[in-house]
């Protein structure tokens, strides 16, 4: 039995790679907005921007990320910050 991998959508900026489902799950893109507003609420005068956010698929917990290339989990996705907020660059 042959698995086919998820299908990727490349972005202009390696770091902005994200699968297809993280695109497409409207439930994985409004827990990552809440993440991001959440941060920034807590966190007013906070002038590092993140990528984006790493989240767990099954129980969307996740956290921002501030590197140049997101580590993710298996279990895990990242949504980039031109999916959370899309006027944003």
């Amino acid at each position: 039995m042959v698995h086919a991998s998820k299908p990727e959508v490349r972005l202009s900026n390696p770091a902005e790679s994200v699968s297809l489902s993280a695109l497409l799950d409207p439930a994985l893109l409004q827990a990552a907005r809440s993440i991001y507003r959440t941060y920034y609420e807590v966190h007013p005068d906070e002038t590092q921007r993140p990528i984006g956010v790493a989240l767990d698929r099954f129980n969307l917990r996740g956290k921002l990320i501030f590197g140049l290339k997101p580590i993710l989990l298996p279990r895990e996705c990242f949504v980039p910050l031109s999916q959370i907020e899309p006027g944003i660059r």
